[in-house]
């Protein structure tokens, strides 16, 4: 086989199943930087907060704010100072009772996607529900006809993963811009009772969004939203799939359905890793950073890492405390984590009330994500018993 291919075979098994190789970097080189690219990889648990969390010596800040690159303008590619004003406006369209305030119509899409398959007793639980359900709420919190969300999917897909629509990352990025700028231009013009018009009109000590952080707010709602959802809940399946025996606890047990997802989170992180940009010579455990040296937070490792979990190998819905890195951690802990939470809750309990035994099609073919930023599957049939 060509060394070449060999590579490409060894990095395809790693996105399918990185955690043995998380292991081995853990023991053997937990601070590890690649001769070729000069990328640091930092792999155990304090390292990886480390970085996600000291903004002063690893910054988030990426390339040049123009419109082929909204998300280089958005809350995950700030500093402070800027970072935080950022922050502050866009936090008041995602406070608890904001996101408390969902919950009546997120149990209603759900139920809309479930319904059409009860009957069945199987489904594609990526097609059918994963998929759809963050880009319908986030569509219309936006305010944007659900009739598009092909069309963001596709994006999405485009941006975290090698996919197959023959779309590119700085593409999908462009496309993206275009659309959302006309669409801030028409909600400047004519606002609405949406998530983009409250945007626009949001002001803190005189401060407002700019059209390009309008739009690599968006981006990011839409990218981050979408695939961290979509992932958490395949995952969940995956789970269970595994140990049917929870899956019928939290049938039994739903007020345990929080703490599964926790645990789901930890296990099986929708987000595999993070990246940031050493400011200047830091040590990094061990490592003598260099200014500008670009660093990976593996945190697929880090909530893996057994001085830190113990038994952490083993997938357990009431571990305590449970403090995963899946939702980053410092200023950039993840401002949609208690909508994707509730998203998880309210489609995990829909389904522990009307679904039996929920189970994987034997031999059925899966699609993994291509990815080393995130981790799920593109398909998973399933087939179960209704309630």
């Amino acid at each position: 086989m060509e060394p070449s291919t060999q590579r490409a075979d060894d990095s395809r098994e790693r996105a399918f199943n990185p955690f043995p190789w998380y292991e081995r970097m853990r023991r053997d080189a937990p601070a590890w930087v690649d001769p070729a690219s000069g990328v640091l990889s930092v792999f155990r648990y304090d390292d990886v907060q480390r970085a996600l969390s000291d903004y002063e010596a690893f910054s988030s800040e990426r390339g040049a704010r123009d419109a082929s690159s909204a998300l280089n303008a958005s809350l995950i590619s700030s500093d402070p100072p800027r970072h935080r004003q950022l922050r502050n406006l866009v936090t008041q369209a995602f406070t608890s009772r904001a996101i408390a305030q969902l919950a009546p119509r997120i149990t209603a899409i759900i139920d809309e996607l479930l319904d059409p398959v009860v009957a069945a007793g199987r489904m594609d639980f990526i097609a059918d529900l994963a998929d759809p359900l963050p880009v319908i709420v986030i569509a219309e919190m936006l305010g944007i006809p659900t009739s598009e969300r092909v069309q963001f999917k596709r994006w999405s897909d485009a941006i975290v993963s090698t996919t197959d629509s023959g779309l590119t990352f700085m593409d999908a990025q462009r496309e993206m811009a275009r659309f959302f700028s006309g669409l801030i231009a028409e909600r400047t013009a004519e606002p609405r009772d949406d998530l983009i018009s409250h945007l626009i009109a949001a002001e803190i000590d005189g401060k407002r969004l700019t059209a390009m952080e309008l739009m690599g707010f968006c981006v990011l709602l839409l990218v981050a939203g979408n695939e961290t959802t979509t992932n958490l809940l395949g995952n969940a399946i995956l789970c269970f799939d595994e140990q049917p025996e929870v899956y019928e606890r939290l049938r039994a047990q739903p007020d345990l359905i929080p703490s599964a997802i926790e645990e789901v989170l930890r296990y099986r992180s929708p987000v595999q890793s993070m990246f940031r940009s050493a400011t200047g010579e830091t040590d990094l455990a061990g490592v003598l950073t260099r200014p500008g040296q670009p660093v990976v937070a593996w945190i697929g490792s880090a909530n893996r890492d057994e001085a830190r979990f113990p038994d952490a190998h083993v997938f357990d819905i009431t571990r305590a405390p449970n403090r995963h890195l899946a939702f980053g951690h410092g200023i950039h802990f993840c401002l949609g984590a208690p909508l994707a939470r509730l998203e998880a809750r309210l489609a995990l309990e829909a389904l522990t009330i009307r679904f039996l035994d929920i189970r994987r099609i034997p031999d059925a073919p899966i699609r993994w994500v291509e990815s080393s930023i995130v981790y799920g599957v593109k398909n998973l049939p399933i087939t179960f018993a209704p309630s």
